[in-house]
Order: structure tokens, then sequence, then C-alpha cells
């Protein structure tokens, strides 16, 4: 089913068409635009809360910058619905994130509009400065805007990037969209920070001045500048403390101001191109604005809420007759506290993503023992790591994508130390929709290679419970990595056991072929293997727990009986499982004939899981046909 556009929407196919349009007509092409995202999301599931929170910023900023000349980035891509719109893309909105369509984020390949790729938080006003600074010493007056979610702001690069930013002289806009959320609701002193400016009477007051005369500045010519200096330090001199951050920073300050009145900004927008100097612009914003469900409800859930009635606001949910298994982040979330209880030495920290992460059940029963740190993935490692100085042994839960962030502070802070931090990979493989961005490729190759640390993969939940217990009795660094979705076990609250450091086990006992499997996609080998049975092959399959250590034990009896090997992990196989394997068979000696069922080395586009694995030739039908590929050889020979 295709959505149809709005009247006026129907008319724009890129921001030059936008521009067409009396400013009268704003409001309306808001209206649209917004309803347009409500009739594509409530279908077909996507990001939908922050988009639809920037929709009169999206349109006032393409209707005064002259895009895509004009340098505009996007921090994160949920913002940039709107934006993918406007700009050429609205009759294939339909296929956002599905396999073969649309990216849900802005990505530069797919258009001229898309100046960066943006997937992580926190990276838009780097990117923006890098881009300023190049036009710049081109000779080039183009704008640059960068804009960022309250959220994101929490990220240190943001404020890394503040900091060059305000001794660059360049051509830089800063537009702080603040609506109080990232995913869950944002923590920290930032958040606070922002409160109180937004909340200030005198403040207030002062930035209505501020606004009055820049209205007006037309009509100083060119005195505007002096005029701009006197109000701005009347301002500073009167709100020394609620500019201070900013002003500190060399940034001029301008806000909090309405980010819901298209017409005002586009006003301020078209004022702020002529102040020279990097700036920021303060919005204040609702997070699922024109949409009562989304605005009043739990703004988490509407972030992403999948298919919905758009009428009731319903969220459509999947039904089951059957009982079934529970999301591997739920076992996490729900052991941790079971294991908590019975050890008071357990912490839980994640850096944002206490509901994507079940973190959030540990700090509603245990908000003493559990932290959200904000966007700040280095911070959270090496906080675990002071807190394992003391005593303690946080699970620090950051998804696989995200840990790709703190990965210095893994080394430098927590393995050179040796400190007992259990490091939990959540969207572990493949993420699904999200796409390459955070897909959770890399980590088995990046954590294989680091001193002291244990690294492991669950096949199933009973598992996950037991290499978390395991974990608590280990006197070192320790990580765990699952996938997103579901596991296979309705039944998995079982009593935990110690799964050894290195201790793999024998799923199923076979010939002629053996298939080495890490982690969940195991599953997948399982039910290759029936598949093959009724073919009479009888591969034998071992789930291997651990990549590092290697179960050498089991790799001897493996490589001591076979000939062929399929090594199997939702992971890159460069650096992988699989070449950890074929590392070890080398140095001990052994000659064998090992297929690699992985990541390729390219980038993989966004799709559903199952759709993916197929791609990249590891789902049940690839592991069956790589199985048969090998015995046919032998009979060849």
């Amino acid at each position: 089913m295709l959505i149809q556009p709005g009247e006026l929407l129907a008319q724009i196919n890129c921001p030059a068409d936008l521009k067409k349009f009396p400013k009268d007509k704003l409001v309306q092409i808001c209206d649209e635009l917004r309803q347009f995202i409500v009739d594509n999301v409530s279908v077909y599931g996507g990001h939908f809360g922050a988009s639809l929170g920037v929709v009169e910023l999206t349109v006032a900023l393409h209707y005064i910058l002259n895009t895509p000349e004009d340098q505009l980035v996007w921090d994160v891509g949920h913002q940039a619905y709107g934006h993918k719109i406007l700009t050429g893309r609205r009759d294939l909105f339909h296929t956002n994130r599905v396999y073969g369509g649309l990216s849900g984020f802005p990505k530069r390949k797919e258009s001229e509009y898309d100046t960066f790729g943006v997937g992580h938080s926190s990276t838009s006003i780097s990117a923006a400065l890098g881009m300023a600074v190049a036009s710049k010493y081109k000779g080039s007056c183009i704008q640059h805007v960068a804009v960022i979610g309250d959220g994101s702001m929490t990220g240190g690069m943001a404020f890394e990037a503040m900091n060059h930013a305000g001794v660059s002289d360049t051509n830089l806009l800063i537009i702080l969209n603040d609506n109080c959320m990232s995913i869950d609701p944002n923590v920290g002193a930032l958040k606070d920070y922002l409160t109180d400016i937004t909340t200030s009477h005198t403040y207030n007051k002062a930035k209505d001045e501020v606004w009055k005369i820049l209205g007006k500045l037309s009509k100083f010519g060119s005195s505007a500048q002096e005029v701009i200096s006197k109000v701005e330090g009347a301002v500073k001199s009167a709100l020394l403390k609620q500019s201070n951050l900013f002003e500190s920073l060399n940034l001029r300050y301008f806000g909090p101001v309405d980010g819901h009145d298209v017409n005002h900004l586009a006003e301020i927008l078209k004022d702020l191109k002529d102040i020279p100097g990097p700036k920021i612009l303060h919005c204040i914003t609702v997070k699922g604005k024109g949409y009562e469900p989304a605005e009043s409800g739990n703004k988490t859930t509407w972030h992403a809420p999948g298919t919905f009635d758009k009428v009731s606001g319903e969220i459509f949910k999947k039904t089951h007759s059957t009982p079934q298994a529970p999301k591997y982040q739920d076992v996490f979330g729900s052991t941790l506290v079971e294991l908590a209880e019975m050890d008071k030495r357990l912490m839980g920290v994640t850096p944002a993503m206490p509901s994507g992460s079940s973190m959030n059940i540990m700090m509603e029963a245990m908000p003493d023992r559990a932290f959200d740190v904000g966007i700040a993935e280095q911070h959270a490692v090496t906080f675990s790591a002071g807190l394992a100085t003391q005593g303690l042994i946080p699970f620090c839960n950051i998804y696989s994508t995200f840990m790709q962030r703190a990965y210095d502070q893994v080394i430098h802070d927590v393995c050179l130390q040796n400190l007992p931090v259990v490091l939990c990979l959540d969207r572990a493989g493949f993420a699904g929709a999200d796409g390459p961005t955070h897909h959770g490729a890399y980590d088995l190759a990046f954590f294989r290679c680091i001193p002291n640390l244990i690294v492991s993969a669950p096949m199933n939940e009973e598992e996950l419970r037991n290499l978390m217990y395991s974990a608590t009795l280990h006197e070192g660094p320790y990580s765990i990595r699952y996938p997103r979705g579901s596991g296979v076990m309705p039944e998995w609250k079982t009593p935990f056991r110690e799964i050894p450091a290195g201790q793999g086990r024998i799923v199923k006992e076979g010939e002629d072929v053996a298939i080495l499997s890490i982690g969940h996609i195991g599953n997948y080998a399982v039910e290759a293997c029936k598949t093959l049975s009724k073919d009479g092959l009888n591969p034998a399959h071992y789930d291997m727990r651990f990549v590092k250590p290697l179960d050498e034990e089991l790799l001897h009896e493996i490589f001591g009986k076979f000939k062929k090997v399929i090594t199997l992990e939702d992971g890159c196989v460069i650096g992988g499982f699989g070449s950890a394997v074929l590392e070890w068979m080398s140095d001990h000696g052994y000659q064998a004939q090992v297929k690699r069922l992985g990541i390729p080395d390219e980038v993989i586009e966004h799709g559903e899981q199952m759709e993916l694995h197929r791609e990249c030739g590891f789902d049940p039908d690839g592991i069956a046909n790589a199985v048969r590929s090998l015995t046919e050889v032998e009979k060849a020979l």
C-alpha cells in the first residue's frame, strides 16, 4: 500500500520545490509532512517520535538553507525522516528500513543531501566542523549546520567538538534539539542545566529581547554587529550562570526558542546566517509532537513502536498460541537481578540503553546498584573499572556496535589492569533493519586479541545465565555476547551451573564433517543437521561457547577425527572465531579443509536478520549447502 502525500507535500520533490511556496504555507506543509510520517510508520514501522519532534525545524532548515550546497548533518538519523521525504525520497519512503530499500539513517551514497552517515550519536558537530574548516580553507562561504539532540550532547565527543569549534572561526551553526529524551529519558547534570535555562523567567525575558533585535538586523546596516555585541554583553552580565557552559566555549548562544513555530524558526535561521562565527541555537521540542499517543504516552515505547493503529494509537503485538522463548536481553536483565540478590558485589551499568538492554529491570529493583550514565560508552567502561577496583563486580551492558566506541577503555582501563568487569554485548551479529551502523559484526575479532579477556557467547538462554554466573566467579575481565531478539528456550530459568572458561560441548556426534559454532547461530546448525539427515548426511556439531580461550582438548579431538571442518559465527570472518580455529590448527600441526561461515569482508546493508543471514550464506540452508559441498568434494576425490 503506497501512502499518498497531502496536496502541498505531493508537489515537493526537493528543497527547491519547498522554496517556491510562500511562507504562509509552511504550517500546512508541516502538518502534511507530519501526517505522512504517521501514515507510513503506522503501517511499515520504524523510528517515530524523534522525527515528529523536528518536523518544523526540518522544514525551516530546507526552506532557508541552500541545500545540498549548504551542508546539514543530523545527529542521529532517528530525526531525519522528514529530511528524507523532502529531499527526493518521498515516493520510496515506504521502503524505509526494508531489505533493499531506503536506509533508516542518513547515508552518503543514498542522497547528495545526506552529507554524513550518522547511525551513532554525538558525531554531528565534529563532522560539520570538519566540513566548515574545509570550506574556509577553500574560500567557500556555504553554511554548515549540525542538528544534535540533547541526548547526544551527553556524549563526550560532542564536548570535544564544541571545544574545538569555539576557536575555529568557522561558519558553523549547532542546533540543539532539546526534548529531554534520547531513547530513554535523559540523565545527568546536562539535562538539569538545560532545564534551568528553559525554565528561567529572567533568561527567557532577556532572550525575547535578543530575538526582537535580531528580527530588526537589516535596519541597523553596518552597525548590526555592534548592536548584537552589546545585547550579548548585557545578557551575559545578567545571566552568567545560564550562559556559562556554551559561552565559555566561545560559542554564541541563542535561545531557547519554540522548535514548533516554523515561521519563527525560519526568521531566526535567516538572521543567524548573517552572524559570523560558531554559534548554537537552542530549540525546545516535544518528542512525538502532533501525535497525541506519542506525546502523552511512554516516550521510550514511541521511539520505535513498530506498526500501530494510527486512529486509536494501539500498538500491534504478535500473539502466539504456544509459549515463546524470551528475548536474550530480558534473560540478561532478570538474571542480573537474580545474581545480584545472591551477591552484594554485583552492580549494573549501561550507557543510555536501560530499556534496550533490560538493565531497567535492575534499576527498578535495585536503584542504588544500577546506573544509566548517558550516551557515554567510554565513561561507562572506565566507571565500571573504577567500581571493580573497590571489590565490586560491575556488569557493563553495551550494544556490540557501541562497544566499538569504548575499545581503548576496555584495553587500557580494564584488561591491562585485569579488573573483574563483565562486558555484556547485546545486539551482537546483525542488528536487522537498523543496518550496518548498528550491526555487531566485529566484537569477536577485536576482543579476542586483548590479553586477560575471556570472550564467550551462549547458544541459548540457559548458557547465557550460566555464563553470567561463571563470570562472577572469574577474577578478571569477561565478555559475553548475544544477539538481538529471542532465544530458543521457553522454559529458560534453570539452576545456575558454572561453565569453566574455555569449555565447549558436543551437541551432536557425527562423521565426515564437523561444524564448530559460537553463540546463538549454532541453532541454525541444529536445523541444518536435521535437514541433512534426510539426505543421509551426518555431520557432527560442537558448541564451542568460547573464542578465548578455545577448548583445546575438544579441538584436539575434532582435528584428530575430522579432515573437513566448518566454523560458524555471526561475526566478521576476518579475525573472528574461524580465524582463531585456523590459527590453532596451524600452531598444532593439523591439516584439514576448513570452511569459515560468517559475515564477509564487506558492508552488509539493512534487512531482517534472516534475510541478511541468507545473503551471507549462514542461514540453515547455507550451512547445509556448505556441508554438501564439502562431502561432494570428498566423493569426487
